[in-house]
């Protein structure tokens, strides 16, 4: 696995490579790998995954033909992540005066 640091931010290289290590399951798996395992028991654990790899790989093709409804998005909480960016657009910047007559 290879990183690019680029103007010695070690820092955000660091945030890189510890997302990409994440995406390929190895924290998870140097957590199993800490104790033994027994063949009875990860065969057990291994054919979990694999029902559970199954069924949302049936549910997702349910929902792209039709046959079940896709669950409702998850509302966002909160402003932009990082400093300079706009405010979203369901959060207005300033509200007009009210008139008063």
């Amino acid at each position: 696995m290879q990183v690019l640091v680029r103007d010695n931010n070690v820092d955000q290289a660091l945030r890189v490579l510890k997302k990409k290590m994440q995406r390929e399951g190895i924290f998870r798996e140097m957590k199993q790998r800490k104790a033994y395992e027994k063949p009875s028991v990860r065969k057990a654990r291994e054919k979990a995954e694999a029902v559970r790899r199954a069924r949302k790989q049936a549910r997702k093709t349910a929902i792209r033909e039709g046959l079940i409804a896709a669950p409702k998005p998850k509302p966002r909480v909160g402003g932009p992540r990082r400093p300079g960016m706009a405010p979203s657009a369901s959060a207005p910047a300033a509200a007009a005066p009210a008139a008063n007559a």
